[in-house]
C-alpha cells in the first residue's frame, strides 16, 4: 500500500528545490550597500522552510546541516555575525551540499562526505568566531537530561498533512520516551469528525548519557509550532518519575480508569521507497481560472451545435456558421491557455548566473557585475530545461575571452569592473536572449589566423567581417593560448550552436572592438507547435516553418544557371544562392517541371539562403509538431511530422539540415 503522505514528500522535494535555488539567487545581493535586511530575512526563511520541511519527513541529515546554515543566516540577520566574501562564499559551498542531501533523501545518491564535512567545519568556524564575542550567560544553551513535553495539536492539523504521530516518533531519536495520551477531549460519536485531532500528550524524555538541549525539541515540533500548543519544562532530576510505565515508542497510551488502548505508530518514512521522478510544474491561479472559462465557453458552442436542425431549416446555416466561428475562437483561446500553463519566467534559468559570474571572476582575477534584464518574460519549459547549458557556455566565454583584467581596462579609460548583461524579451512569436558584455571584443584577424592554421577555411576567398565572427562556432576553433578547466579545449561553442539549432533557434554573433560582445539567441516560444507554410511538392503535402521564409517568387529560366541539364542555383537580388528540388531530395514520383512553371520559396538559417522549389503554395496555420524519430525514424531534411484536418499526416522541412546540403556560392 502507497505511503499516504508520499506526494507530500514530493512536493516537499519541489519546494526545497525551489528553496535552493532562492537563496543562491539572493545571495550575491547579501553584501549590497541596499536591502540588506530584506535579502536576509528572505535567505533565511528559505533555510528556515527547508530545516522544517526535511524534519517533517525525518531526514536527519539533511535537518541537521540545514540548522547549521541557519544558526549562521540568524547571526547575520541580528548583526552579531559581520557578512564577509568568506561568509558568502561559505554559504555558497552550503548550496552544493543541500543539493547532494536533497539527491541522497530523494533518490538515494550517495552523500558525499568529504564536502558535507568540510563545508560542516567552515560553517561552525564562522558561528564560533562570532560566539567568542558573546558573554557566556547569553550565549549558553538551555539542556538537560530530562524533560517533560506537552502537545495539544490543532484540531484540523492533519488537513495540512502533518501527522502528531510523527512528532512523538522523532522525539523517540533523542532518548528514552515515555508517553500519556490524554483522550478526554474526544466528542461524541454524532459530533466526530475523522479528519480532525482531539487528543493530546505528555511525553518525559530522558538521556542518561548527555544533557538533551531545547533547540533539539525545537526543531522535532518546527514545522507545526503554529498548529500547536507546547510547552517544555527542564527537569533536574527523574527519580520522582521512577515510577511512571516507560512505553516503547511503538505504543501510545490512552488512560482512563477503566482501559487501556494501544495504538501502533509505523514508521512510514524510512520504509518508503525513493519516490520515482515526476515532472510538474506550477501554475499561476488566473490561467486555470481562464482555462475553466474558455471550457464554459465551450459547453454552450457545443449545446449551439447540438440543437442544429432542430428548428427552423431556413436559419439553419447562418446558426451553423456561427457556431464553428465561435468554436474556432474559443479552441484557439483554450490552446494558447494550454500553452500558457507550461510557461514559465525564465528567471528559473537565469538565477544560477550570478553565482557562476561571482565563482568565475574571483577564479579568473576579475571584477564582473552581472545586469539581468526581463527575467520575468515566459518560455516554454522545455526551452528552458534545454537553454540552460547553452547560456552557461556563452556566459564562461564571455568571462575567460570578452572581460579584461582590471589593470587592462584601467588602461584602456574603462572601469575596472566589468559589465555582463542577461537579457530576454518576446518579438514576433520568438524569445530573444542576448548576452552582451563590455569587454575587448572578437579579434577578427586573430580569428582568421586560427582557422587558417587549423584548416577551418579556404584560403582562396574572401570572408566578411561577420563570416570571420562566425567561425568561433565552428567545431574544434578556440583562440585560447593554452588549455584549463575553462577553455582551450575547442569545445563550446560549436556545442551551443547545435543545442540551439535542436531547440530550432538560431544564434547570431556581434562584436566591435573594445566595446563589447553581444549574443543573440533567437528561438520559438514553444517547441510543441509552430507556425507552418503548407506547400505542395507532386501530390505530398510538406509544411515549411513560417520563421524560415524570407519570401515565395516565380523563377524565370534566365534567372537559373544549370549543370549537366540540372538547375543548381538561381538569380535572387544580386546573388547566386543554392536551389533545392525538394521532389527529387525526398525520391518523389511526381512529373518534373521546369522551375518557370512553379514557384520558389527562399528561406534562410543562420544567414544562410537557399530556394525550395515547390509546386504550388498552399495554406499557412499552425500545427502541431510530432516526433518522427520517436514513431518511425530519423530522415535527413526532415524535423518532424504533423496531422492535418483532413487526417493526413504532413511532414514538416528541417531547414537548417537542407541548407547545411548545400554548398555557399559567392
Amino acid at each position: 500500500m502507497q505511503d499516504p503522505t508520499e506526494r507530500f514528500r514530493l512536493i516537499f522535494f519541489e519546494e526545497a528545490s525551489e528553496a535552493i535555488d532562492a537563496i543562491e539567487q539572493n545571495l550575491p545581493l547579501l553584501q549590497s550597500s541596499n536591502g540588506i535586511k530584506d535579502v536576509t530575512d528572505d535567505i533565511f526563511r528559505a533555510a528556515h522552510s527547508l530545516k522544517g520541511g526535511a524534519a517533517t519527513f525525518g531526514m536527519s541529515a539533511l535537518t541537521d546541516f540545514t540548522h547549521l546554515m541557519e544558526t549562521l543566516l540568524d547571526d547575520v540577520r541580528s548583526g552579531t555575525s559581520s557578512i564577509s566574501d568568506e561568509l558568502v562564499d561559505c554559504l555558497f559551498s552550503s548550496l552544493d551540499v543541500l543539493r547532494n542531501l536533497l539527491a541522497h533523501h530523494q533518490d538515494n545518491t550517495p552523500i558525499e562526505e568529504t564536502m558535507l564535512q568540510t563545508v560542516e567545519r567552515e560553517l561552525m568556524l564562522l558561528i564560533e568566531r562570532q560566539n567568542t564575542d558573546v558573554d557566556a550567560p547569553e550565549a549558553a544553551m538551555i539542556a538537560s537530561k530530562n524533560w517533560e513535553i506537552r502537545f495539544t495539536p490543532e484540531h484540523n492539523i492533519m488537513h495540512s498533512g502533518n501527522d502528531p504521530i510523527r512528532y512523538l516518533k522523532q522525539c523517540e531519536s533523542l532518548g528514552e520516551l515515555s508517553v500519556t495520551c490524554d483522550d478526554t477531549k474526544i466528542p461524541l460519536w454524532e459530533d466526530y469528525q475523522a479528519t480532525h485531532v482531539y487528543l493530546s500528550w505528555k511525553l518525559m524524555l530522558s538521556n542518561a548519557e548527555k544533557a538533551i538541549e531545547k533547540q533539539l525539541l525545537d526543531d522535532v515540533f518546527l514545522w507545526i509550532e503554529d498548529e500547536c500548543d507546547l510547552q517544555f519544562e527542564a527537569l533536574p532530576d527523574l527519580d520522582e518519575y521512577a515510577t511512571t510505565a516507560r512505553l516503547d515508542a511503538s505504543e501510545l497510551v490512552t488512560s482512563d480508569d477503566a482501559s487501556t488502548t494501544k495504538l501502533e505508530i509505523n514508521d512510514t518514512t524510512s520504509k518508503s521507497m525513493s519516490p520515482k521522478k515526476s515532472q510538474t510544474i506550477r501554475v499561476d491561479l488566473e490561467k486555470i481560472d481562464s482555462l475553466i472559462n474558455l471550457l464554459g465557453e465551450l459547453v454552450i458552442t457545443q449545446s449551439m451545435l447540438n440543437v442544429f436542425g432542430d428548428a427552423d431549416q431556413s436559419h439553419d446555416d447562418e446558426r451553423l456558421k456561427n457556431g464553428l466561428s465561435q468554436l474556432e475562437r474559443h479552441t484557439r483561446e483554450l490552446q494558447e491557455g494550454v500553452m500558457r500553463i507550461r510557461m514559465l519566467p525564465i528567471s528559473f534559468c537565469f538565477s544560477r548566473f550570478p553565482r557562476v559570474v561571482r565563482d568565475m571572476s574571483k577564479k579568473l582575477g576579475k571584477r564582473v557585475e552581472l545586469s539581468i534584464v526581463g527575467e520575468h518574460t515566459e518560455v516554454d519549459k522545455t526551452v528552458i530545461e534545454e537553454l540552460t547549458d547553452p547560456l552557461v557556455h556563452l556566459v564562461r566565454n564571455s568571462l575567460d575571452h570578452g572581460i579584461e583584467a582590471p589593470a587592462v581596462r584601467e588602461k584602456k579609460g574603462k572601469s575596472s569592473n566589468g559589465m555582463i548583461t542577461l537579457k530576454a524579451f518576446h518579438q514576433v512569436g520568438n524569445i530573444i536572449i542576448e548576452i552582451t558584455d563590455d569587454g575587448a571584443g572578437l579579434n577578427k584577424d586573430k580569428i582568421f589566423a586560427k582557422a587558417m592554421s587549423a584548416g577551418l577555411i579556404d584560403s582562396e576567398r574572401e570572408y566578411t567581417e561577420q563570416e570571420i565572427f562566425d567561425l568561433i562556432f565552428l567545431p574544434g576553433f578556440s583562440t585560447a593560448e593554452e588549455v584549463s578547466d575553462i577553455s582551450g579545449r575547442g569545445v563550446g561553442m560549436d556545442v551551443v550552436r547545435r543545442n540551439i539549432r535542436s531547440l530550432s533557434g538560431t544564434i547570431d554573433v556581434r562584436s566591435e572592438a573594445n566595446a563589447g560582445t553581444t549574443f543573440t539567441i533567437r528561438l520559438p516560444l514553444t517547441l510543441a507547435i509552430l507556425d507552418g507554410q503548407l506547400v505542395r511538392i507532386g501530390e505530398e503535402t510538406y509544411v515549411i516553418p513560417l520563421l524560415s521564409i524570407i519570401e515565395s517568387i516565380q523563377v524565370s529560366s534566365q534567372q537559373v544557371n544549370r549543370v549537366s541539364d540540372q538547375e543548381v542555383t538561381f538569380k535572387w537580388r544580386d546573388e547566386y544562392i543554392p536551389l533545392i528540388k525538394l521532389g527529387h531530395q525526398f525520391g518523389l514520383q511526381e512529373v518534373p517541371e521546369p522551375v518557370s512553371e512553379g514557384l520558389v520559396v527562399v528561406v534562410e538559417n543562420e544567414g544562410k539562403k537557399c530556394g525550395l522549389f515547390v509546386n504550388e503554395l498552399m495554406t499557412h496555420q499552425q500545427v502541431v509538431v510530432k516526433s518522427l524519430e520517436a514513431n518511425y525514424q530519423q530522415v535527413d531534411g526532415i524535423s518532424g511530422a504533423t496531422i492535418l484536418g483532413d487526417g493526413s499526416v504532413a511532414l514538416i522541412l528541417d531547414i537548417p539540415s537542407l541548407l547545411s546540403q548545400t554548398r555557399r556560392l559567392s
